[in-house]
């Protein structure tokens, strides 16, 4: 398994990790400022995550 992938797999982690806390504050009722720094913090990561993928496509993709 090469950095790239290990490097992908960490960033979608993180985005399911966020994911599942949001869900989990959102369960049992938390306040809305901490739902609302969630979604944020989810949405940066998925824009990470996606740029990594996509770079790691970019650069050691085949074709």
């Amino acid at each position: 398994m090469n950095i790239t992938a290990v490097v992908s797999v960490i960033a979608v982690a993180v985005v399911a990790v966020i994911l599942f806390m949001g869900l989990w504050n959102m369960f049992k009722g938390g306040d809305g400022n901490r739902s609302q720094m969630l979604m944020r913090a989810r949405v940066i990561a998925q824009a990470v995550a996606l740029v990594v993928i996509l770079g790691a496509l970019f650069f050691f993709g085949r074709g």
